[in-house]
């Protein structure tokens, strides 16, 4: 029988819903979770596809930042583990582990324990608008990345290709760094469709997909 896996970046997909759906739900966990459901429901529709064909929905994330910092201007001390980006994120993981045909891929977060200027900050200071004796501390963000991330979804790209478990990939991402995993993937013969929730992609990405298939609403 056909199968679908669905695989999804978390940090991608959580910055997109707050421009597809609004700021109104995105610090709702289990409406988030849920959402990430629906739209694997919706994939299956778009391709016709019963829901029994879904193998199974992959979701990439890392914990929240558990450490305490100082602030660059103000010198005060913030515990990124009380935040409520934090309980948002350990509570999301903890809804999508209650989903089913769902799996939870988590890798870490990299900090250097140091702040950098956002870059809504940069391009404020760049058009004139901020002075630069007029920063604070929320124009500043800890200096960390995701590690980890896109070699999981790498790694189950190649095992799902090659244990033939799919014939059928939809991946829910933004950035070219799966580009290896799907000429691999389609090489092989599987399908591979890209959801970008409506954020444009590079011209020369479509020749590495099958398909480009956005299935939440459209951002006004």
């Amino acid at each position: 029988m056909s199968r679908t896996a669905i695989l999804i970046d978390g940090a991608f997909f959580l910055a997109r819903y707050r421009k597809v759906y609004g700021e109104r739900d995105a610090g709702d966990a289990r409406a988030v979770a849920k959402t990430v459901f629906g739209m694997a429901l919706e994939h299956l529709k778009a391709v016709d596809r019963p829901r029994e064909q879904l193998y199974r929905i992959f979701f990439y994330d890392c914990p929240p930042l558990e450490k305490s910092f100082i602030k660059p201007v103000s010198g005060d001390s913030i515990d990124f583990g009380r935040t409520g980006a934090a309980a948002f994120r350990r509570e999301l993981h903890d809804q999508l582990r209650r989903q089913r045909k769902m799996a939870l891929r988590l890798g870490r977060l990299s900090e250097r324990g140091e702040w950098q200027l956002k870059r809504s900050a940069y391009q404020q200071l760049r058009d004139g608008s901020l002075r630069w004796d007029d920063l604070d501390d929320g124009h500043f963000e800890p200096d960390m990345r995701q590690t980890q991330v896109d070699m999981k979804i790498g790694i189950d790209i190649a095992a799902l290709t090659y244990k033939k478990l799919v014939d059928q990939i939809i991946l829910i991402a933004g950035d070219a760094d799966f580009i290896p995993a799907a000429k691999l993937a389609r090489y092989e013969g599987i399908d591979f469709i890209l959801d970008p929730m409506w954020q444009g992609i590079a011209p020369d990405l479509h020749e590495h997909i099958d398909g480009l298939q956005s299935v939440c609403p459209r951002p006004s």
